[in-house]
């Protein structure tokens, strides 16, 4: 809810920038005006044309950017379900008394991930859920060890070895996705160039002594909008845009065992 919040405030906030670019662009352009004559308005008008497509390939460069971290963040997380759910699938077929422990470590496991990804911005609680996670992981690797010293030869406990060392890799990688987002520095230019190409139209406007309010006011609301879904998209731990955790549920409810 917080960072709803956030959103609104921070997409009503470039909407004032923006307004105020508008305003101050035309006004500058009035000013100008008598002082103008037809090449300088063409040079404008073909100056503010160069920066909305420079605006337009800045937008769509880092919305691209955003959506592709959202897709790799929404991929990972089914590998990840999918990957312990074959390396408790090879669990179940060691011996006794490891195959029952890997069962419950597997679902205690599970949990973790779904603590983790509730987490949200809460440091104390993501770095609360990666600890019990790596406890898990170590109690489960320790089984893995001890079989195979008994027998280096084991078929299951080679294949169960195996599957681990995925469930462990595609842990690093959501977490790296999930640390993973545009550069600040994108972001920051893209709205210095929202900016410039405001107050570049209304100068424009000025110049021709036409305001077209709703027209720029309506630019400006869009370009405010799209930019807070480029910020949505790129905070993957908050926001509208987040990616569900269903396939861990599921996963969840299929390694729980029914009750009697």
């Amino acid at each position: 809810m917080m960072w709803i919040l956030v959103e609104l405030a921070l997409m009503l906030g470039a909407m004032t920038i923006f307004v105020v670019a508008l305003e101050v662009g035309y006004r500058l352009g009035v000013r100008r005006q008598a002082r103008t004559d037809e090449p300088d308005k063409t040079h404008a008008n073909a100056l503010h044309g160069a920066v909305l497509g420079l605006l337009a390939l800045l937008l769509g460069f880092t919305f691209a950017m955003a959506v592709s971290r959202y897709e790799t963040r929404k991929t990972l997380m089914v590998d990840q379900a999918n990957a312990i759910g074959t390396a408790a699938l090879r669990g179940s077929l060691l011996q006794e008394p490891y195959a029952i422990r890997t069962a419950s470590l597997f679902r205690d496991y599970v949990e973790s991930r779904l603590q983790y990804n509730a987490a949200g911005r809460d440091d104390a609680k993501v770095n609360a859920a990666e600890e019990r996670a790596a406890r898990i992981e170590k109690e489960l690797w320790d089984i893995s060890r001890t079989i195979l010293t008994e027998d280096p030869r084991s078929q299951p406990a080679s294949l169960y070895t195996q599957a681990l060392n995925e469930v462990f890799d595609i842990r690093e990688e959501r977490r790296f996705a999930l640390d993973d987002r545009v550069p600040g520095a994108v972001t920051v230019m893209l709205f210095v160039v929202s900016m410039t190409a405001m107050g570049l139209i209304a100068y424009s406007c000025g110049l021709n002594g036409r305001r077209r309010p709703l027209a720029n006011l309506t630019f400006a609301c869009l370009i405010a909008l799209v930019l807070t879904i480029i910020l949505d998209i790129d905070a993957p731990r908050v926001g509208f845009v987040t990616v569900s955790p269903e396939s861990l549920l599921r996963l969840e409810k299929s390694l729980n065992p029914a009750p009697n």
